[in-house]
């Protein structure tokens, strides 16, 4: 079946096969609405969970016996790592994020940050490997993770710092948003095409070519 990226809480989740890995998009806790994002290695069945959200009786089964080599957060807000322990309890994976953010998550979960990231380190999974961007503004320690498909195209992951429609919340700091935009604006859309296809902390997925003729307007609207 076609991926679509349009997920809901409580309802199954959406697979997306690639060259080398598979995608699992799932939704948990309907108040919220995140998105979780299974990532597995063909060639060496590795995974990585790309934020623990919630509902780890929904996350453990998709996870599956192949375990998980390693859980990334991509920021520090409670809501993408509330089945964090759980996860990490079950698997035994190491815990990732970035380092402005590593302290709250690790004070927040009571689950130690294993690898604090910060611009440019590589996540691996199996054979292949992601790039982290550093996003900062929504949190300092945001990050998206960067897969650029050899046999397609590039494959991020955003976390809250970009969606359909605008960059992440700033929660009226001025600086905060112009650090947000300004960062997203260079280290994402200066430097990806337009048919790298995105994967956000919430809602649906989108291109970098949807978005990019908004920018201004996000810029000038200040959120």
């Amino acid at each position: 079946m076609n991926y679509t990226g349009q997920v809901s809480p409580g309802g199954p989740a959406d697979v997306r096969r690639l060259s080398a890995l598979t995608i699992t998009k799932v939704a948990v806790d309907p108040k919220m609405s995140n998105n979780c994002y299974l990532l597995r290695c063909h060639s060496t069945g590795e995974q990585l969970l790309i934020d623990a959200a919630a509902e780890a009786p929904t996350l453990l089964p998709i996870i599956g016996d192949a375990g998980l080599t390693a859980v990334a957060t991509t920021h520090q807000h409670w809501d993408h790592h509330r089945a964090l322990k759980q996860v990490v309890d079950a698997t035994g994976a190491d815990v990732l994020a970035g380092a402005p953010d590593a302290d709250a998550v690790a004070e927040q979960t009571g689950v130690p940050v294993t690898r604090p990231l910060a611009q440019g380190d590589v996540v691996s999974v199996g054979d292949s490997t992601l790039e982290v961007i550093a996003l900062r503004g929504h949190t300092p320690g945001s990050i998206a993770l960067l897969y650029t498909d050899p046999q397609g195209t590039p494959h991020l992951f955003t976390g809250d710092s970009l969606f359909p429609g605008g960059v992440g919340n700033t929660f009226g700091d001025e600086a905060a948003f112009a650090q947000l935009v300004d960062d997203v604006e260079e280290r994402i859309f200066q430097r990806l095409p337009d048919d790298t296809w995105f994967y956000p902390g919430h809602g649906d997925d989108s291109t970098l070519g949807e978005q990019r003729p908004h920018l201004a307007e996000w810029r000038e609207r200040g959120w």
